[in-house]
């Protein structure tokens, strides 16, 4: 963070002016400042005091108006230092409560409607990505015969998640050559990541020597990128209140909605970015503000996002929103919901 020495008078002048923006989406003006809030100070002397700060950076000021309105430094410098501590109130929580109480215990169903809920209660887009299986350990590995040709794999890892891949096989199989198999690979890949069983497959099981076995063998080697890594990022993702963002007065101009749309449509970029913003195992909020987010597509957006963990798999819960939001609120929806989340995946 930018270091800006600004007195205590300062502060107020810009918090105030940042709560006024995020409440009516209009620029502020000094006598808007002086008659809402008892300063104690002429307009004249909160102008002064906002030019100053639009100086430094934190404030800009429209062509169009006498007001002023917060840059990304002003945002960044109310979060870190201005803003109240992150608090959901009771009814918020009550709300959140009631529904996880009522929800399936099926992980695919509880991730989607996690997004749903954070998207009601913040107004903004939510997005929850399945958990990353690739720090997961292996517990168990098993076949089912679906046909002569084909086969069920169902792979659980230690913190209890399952995936199933239905593989083709190009030889006739045999039921004892499936339970045969399938104790042979638990026996060489048990415990084990993801990553190390990518790496190491051909040499733990390169003394597999039963010629009428091998064909089930071969097809886990040659699909062993598609066995143990993670799921495409689009297809075990939840996105929710795109309709939300369209509401705001940001994007009442239609290019700003087109670009809106194709963001939200793009579902993997969406992914692929709040994904990559949070450090694994990291047990912070992560913010990022207009033109911090390194992708150009989210200058005009902020993203909240937090891990939430099960067992030693992590997937991400977060929000995506216009600049001018209410920040503190949110962080703490963010917060709760990730929290509520991991608890909810530990019953399983």
């Amino acid at each position: 963070m930018e270091e800006y020495k600004l007195n205590e008078r300062d502060k107020a002048i810009l918090r105030y002016v940042i709560h006024q923006f995020i409440l009516t989406a209009n620029p502020v003006g000094s006598r808007n400042i002086s008659k809402k809030y008892s300063l104690g100070l002429s307009p004249a002397t909160i102008r002064n005091i906002m030019a100053d700060l639009e100086d430094m950076g934190l404030l800009g000021h429209p062509h169009t108006s006498a007001g002023r309105v917060p840059t990304d430094k002003g945002y960044r410098f109310y979060v870190d230092s201005l803003m109240e501590p992150p608090m959901l109130d009771s009814e918020a929580k009550t709300f959140l409560d009631n529904k996880f109480n009522l929800q399936t215990s099926e992980t695919e169903e509880l991730l989607k409607v996690t997004a749903l809920l954070l998207g009601d209660i913040t107004n903004q887009i939510a997005l929850v990505s399945y958990p990353k299986f690739e720090n997961a350990a292996l517990e168990k590995i098993q076949i089912v015969q679906l046909s002569s040709t084909r086969i069920l794999v169902i792979i659980s890892i230690n913190s209890g998640l399952v995936r199933t891949i239905t593989l083709e096989i190009n030889a006739e199989l045999k039921e004892d050559h499936v339970i045969y198999v399938q104790q042979f690979l638990n026996e060489k890949l048990a415990g084990l990541k993801f990553s190390e069983i990518r790496e190491t497959i051909k040499d733990r099981v390169k003394d597999f020597d039963r010629d009428e076995y091998k064909p089930i063998v071969r097809v886990f080697l040659d699909s062993v990128d598609k066995l143990f890594t993670d799921f495409n990022a689009g297809e075990k993702s939840f996105i929710s209140g795109a309709k939300n963002i369209l509401s705001q007065p940001e994007f009442e101009d239609f290019n700003q909605v087109k670009g809106v749309i194709e963001l939200i449509e793009d579902k993997e970029v969406i992914v692929h970015i709040m994904d990559n913003r949070i450090p694994k195992n990291s047990r912070n909020v992560t913010v990022t503000i207009g033109g911090e987010n390194k992708e150009e597509k989210l200058n005009e957006f902020s993203v909240i996002t937090k891990n939430y963990n099960l067992g030693e798999v992590n997937g991400t819960i977060g929000i995506m929103g216009p600049k001018r939001m209410e920040y503190s609120k949110i962080i703490a929806a963010v917060v709760y919901a990730a929290e509520l989340l991991t608890n909810e995946l530990r019953k399983k």
